[in-house]
């Protein structure tokens, strides 16, 4: 049998692939996707988180944060995959790969608002060594919808985690009013006891102090000042302020309480957790720097000691 290419053929066999990608590309995940149920925590975002989600496309955030976590991720908000129930509201969803930034599929509730503005100000301002754009043109109503649009990320689980905040904001503003005695106490009483009683378990050493030094400049300078009194890039937009260290000098401040804090952060306050930025040699090392230099003070490598590293002097 002999097929000749003619011009109707042509146009005959075109549009039949056309058609197939349409409907595979194009029908079969229309029909899909509206079989799709809204998920456990999802809700309608109020306008306001509306307008700032408007905010979010425009100005290009989605090309470098996605908000589908993959299932082998492991990064913010990764306790719980994002789900397709999750965006049945959206349009268009702003799903992807792309880890330029990090994930915000449950940003909401994982710092308080003021973080966010001094973030969005500068974001060197709260994570010195971030790529981010500064996006300190928007105008005021326009920052508090990208704002409200951040919070709302995780829907009913950031609803949660936005109502934590609101309560220890609370707790926090009251002890640093009540002055730095009253503060430094509230802190310290927040903190497993078990963590209060140990000491650093690595000696204070040149190269120890060094480390400890870049992991301060890499994420700790613009809350806490290259001095370590609080008065860090980011300090004019964040109530309570960021922590003076130097007062706590004389206060009984171990290791351990300074381990806890930068491991688990202070919810409430713009001191986020480094648990998923630093591994446990990092923030020991930045906690002893921040103790010899600031608070003039370190505990490191007393009793009650263990068996020593085997990478240790």
């Amino acid at each position: 049998m002999n097929m000749k290419m003619t011009p109707l053929s042509v146009v005959i066999g075109s549009l039949l692939i056309l058609a197939t990608i349409v409907f595979v590309v194009v029908l079969l995940p229309y029909a899909n996707t509206n079989k799709t149920q809204p998920s456990e925590i999802f809700r309608q975002r109020t306008e306001f988180e509306s307008a700032g989600r408007k905010l979010y496309i425009a100005n290009g955030c989605v090309y470098c944060h996605s908000q589908s976590i993959r299932g082998f991720d492991w990064d913010l908000g990764a306790e719980r995959i994002a789900q397709a129930g999750d965006y049945v509201a959206d349009y268009p969803i702003l799903l992807g790969s792309e880890r330029t930034g990090p994930d915000l599929s449950q940003e909401g509730g994982e710092h308080p608002d003021d973080w966010h503005h001094a973030h969005f100000a500068n974001p060197r301002y709260t994570r010195p060594l971030s790529i981010m754009p500064e996006f300190g043109f928007l105008n005021v109503e326009q920052l508090e919808q990208l704002i409200r649009y951040a919070q709302s990320l995780g829907l009913k689980n950031a609803d949660h985690r936005m109502a934590r905040q609101t309560i220890w904001k609370a707790e926090a503003i009251k002890a640093f009013e009540a002055g730095p005695d009253a503060n430094v106490q509230w802190l310290n009483t927040n903190i497993p006891q078990g963590w209060r009683e140990v000491p650093n378990p690595y000696p204070t050493t040149e190269a120890g102090l060094a480390r400890g030094h870049k992991i301060y400049q890499d994420f700790c300078l613009g809350c806490h000042g290259p001095v370590g009194d609080g008065m860090g890039p980011a300090q004019p937009w964040i109530y309570p302020p960021p922590l003076n260290f130097t007062i706590l000098k004389n206060r009984e401040i171990s290791g351990g309480i300074l381990y806890y804090q930068i491991m688990n952060g202070i919810t409430g306050t713009a001191m986020p957790y480094f648990k998923r930025d630093l591994e446990s040699e990092k923030i020991w090392d930045v906690g002893d720097y921040v103790a010899v230099y600031f608070i003039n003070h370190s505990d490191a490598n007393t009793e009650p000691r263990g068996i020593d590293a085997a990478y240790e002097p």
